[in-house]
């Protein structure tokens, strides 16, 4: 593990009245400015609402800018109920004041009061920052080193018996108290025999982030824009495609997996193209745009695992060509638009990945640039993120800086062989078919890397709305977001995954609040958001990056799936034993170790040795070793 040490506030914005520094005539965004007194623009009946306002902060950190009138004769602050010396600013001019001995985790309130003379109506304007991200220890953040020891362990017991590889950040109270990788980044040779001579992965490593893309392109895109006022979320599909995105839909009989489709069960193709002129983008954020989960775009002939011998491919009618390149995104465009709708928008709930192909072209519809450099120039680089991009192998890394993926390329083990389907080990490259085929690599439902800490960094932005002098989402829209989708879908926000009532534990763990949210991806991934602990989760894995199991049965199961370590929950479970408390967990993490054994061995499938190559098998010996250590 890497160790962290406490970082301070720039000794040059300390506040002394002695040596106060002025920033002159600085600019700031409206939107972070509270002007005393009667912030809220008018005397409220309450009165005492008028002089107090209440920000996120943490504690140890935190600089507001003050900018007193030359009118002002005396006024007193207080953060959190402590007084804050204030004689000595320069009036007319931005100063820093340091208030970070007084604030704390959380909400955090400043006091303006006892303005002289009365009557003012700008007196003193505050500025107020975001927090950021400061390096810290995880004890000073309530979290019990024994956990993250025994989190690591795991993972290493997995990868010494076939686990590929994976990377953590974790973040808790404005800190990254956390940060470690383990494994190689490619663990295996494309006969499935292990890769001797592969680098080892660090904390910089890029991981493809799959579905994880999903919520910090799109989501995240949206979020910026609804709070700009430069989007409606019930803005029509069509606004942004173009009437095309209705009128060219055709009628499919053929489902992607070549079963045929009982034509008298189907909408005629009249109602499907009025429902598809009606949708908006708060259907597709929902998933209940009609569309079905895979269309499978890049394919030219449907996928042949149900093909009896010497069958042939049934044609795809929704077949956009596979050259990953401009011309082929602009045929899938057109793709989009003639696929129909499998059922009427708003009935049901079906994840599916061409709600977000569609979301990312209508972001960047709006903005006029590719979601890549949009994002970057809007997000990444304000936050100053680094080791976060699409195409990573066109920006500057190179394949030994990632990660790999699928083995054999997208063949499964050799199970398909399309013309034009890549058949190398898959490092750099993203995975989805759809990202990587049909939309050059930058699309809204796949095609993101990153590592742990510069995504957990972007992640914790969710819970403040911005970061530094940025500011990114307003409160008002964070909670539209991840509020419930409805009383009985409480699991969904738009986009965003939900605990609810634990219906996420698998991924969030049994201790998550109702409100945490976040995403995972296929590929072995993901991002946990937990507001009422202010604690970020980041777990990156590329458990895909294994032999498939077994071809004939499931040719979309790897090895990796069958690892503790790919199953991503257990870190926040984990994690969250003995969290703010000073009692002595030794005991408890080691009486799980013993039932994580047992239980291992409930997971070996009917016939196979506990004592075989199969990798449930490993996983099990891997959970009697970890109970080993710790017995």
């Amino acid at each position: 593990m890497k160790k962290f040490l406490p970082v301070l506030i720039a000794a040059a914005f300390a506040f002394s009245p002695a040596n106060t520094v002025t920033a002159g005539e600085k600019s700031f965004d409206p939107a972070m400015q509270v002007v005393f007194p009667d912030w809220k623009g008018k005397a409220d009946d309450t009165l005492a609402l008028n002089s107090m306002y209440s920000f996120i902060g943490y504690h140890g950190q935190g600089i507001i800018w003050l900018r007193i009138s030359e009118k002002t004769d005396h006024f007193r602050m207080y953060v959190n109920g402590n007084a804050v010396e204030t004689d000595g600013l320069t009036k007319g001019s931005y100063c820093p004041v340091d208030i970070s001995s007084y604030t704390k985790n959380g909400e955090n309130t400043l006091q303006i009061s006892n303005i002289s003379p009365s009557g003012l109506t700008e007196a003193v304007t505050v500025y107020i920052p975001y927090p950021e991200v400061l390096e810290g220890i995880p004890e000073e953040e309530g979290i019990h080193q024994e956990a993250l020891t025994l989190i690591s362990d795991l993972i290493q017991a997995d990868i010494e018996n076939g686990f590929p590889s994976a990377q953590l950040a974790v973040i808790r109270n404005g800190r990254l108290v956390y940060e470690n990788a383990w494994g190689k980044t490619n663990s295996y040779l494309p006969d499935g025999t292990p890769c001797a001579d592969s680098a080892a992965v660090t904390t910089d490593t890029l991981y493809d982030l799959a579905s994880v893309t999903k919520m910090f392109s799109v989501n995240y895109a949206l979020q910026k824009l609804v709070t700009d006022g430069e989007v409606s979320l019930d803005a029509r599909i069509t606004d942004f495609l173009g009437e095309e995105f209705a009128s060219e839909t055709i009628q499919v009989l053929t489902a992607p997996d070549g079963e045929e489709k009982d034509p008298g069960a189907l909408p005629d193709l009249k109602t499907i193209k009025e429902w598809k002129a009606k949708l908006t983008i708060r259907d597709l954020l929902r998933h209940q745009g009609g569309f079905p989960a895979d269309a499978k775009y890049p394919a030219p002939k449907l996928y042949k695992e149900n093909l009896a011998e010497g069958e042939s491919y049934p044609d795809n009618p929704l077949f956009a060509g596979n050259g990953a390149d401009e011309r082929t995104k602009r045929s899938t465009v057109k793709m989009i638009c003639k696929t129909p709708l499998d059922y009427e928008p708003g009935t049901q709930t079906v994840y599916s990945d061409i709600d977000y192909m569609i979301l990312g072209l209508v972001v960047e519809k709006i903005t006029g640039e590719d979601l890549d450099s949009w994002l970057k120039k809007t997000f990444y680089e304000p936050l100053g993120l680094s080791h976060i991009t699409y195409n990573p192998l066109q920006n500057g890394f190179t394949p030994e800086d990632c990660a790999a993926t699928e083995l054999n390329g997208n063949t499964r083990d050799g199970l398909l062989d399309f013309e034009g389907y890549r058949t190398q080990t898959l490092q750099g490259e993203v995975h989805d078919e759809k990202a990587w085929y049909s939309m050059a690599g930058i699309s809204g439902h796949a095609g993101l890397f990153s590592n742990a800490s510069d995504l957990a960094k972007l992640a914790a932005v969710m819970l403040s709305g911005g970061y530094g002098e940025n500011r990114f989402f307003s409160r008002n829209v964070i909670d539209l977001f991840t509020a419930p989708k409805s009383e009985d879908m409480a699991n969904w926000g738009l986009g965003w995954w939900r605990q609810g009532e634990k219906q996420r534990a698998w991924y969030f763990g049994t201790q998550a609040g109702s409100e945490t949210f976040g995403h995972q991806g296929w590929t072995g991934t993901l991002v946990m958001i937990d507001p009422e602990r202010q604690l970020v989760i980041v777990y990156l894995t590329n458990k895909i990056n294994s032999p498939v199991t077994d071809v004939q049965d499931n040719p979309n199961r790897f090895n990796g799936n069958w690892y503790t370590a790919g199953t991503l929950g257990f870190v926040p479970q984990i994690l969250s034993i003995g969290m703010d408390t000073d009692q002595d967990i030794s005991a408890q993490l080691r009486d799980l170790t013993a039932d994580m054994a047992d239980e291992a061995l409930k997971l070996i499938p009917e016939g196979v040795s506990p004592d075989s190559d199969h990798p449930a098998a490993k996983n099990a010996r891997s959970k009697q070793q970890l109970c080993d250590l710790y017995s």
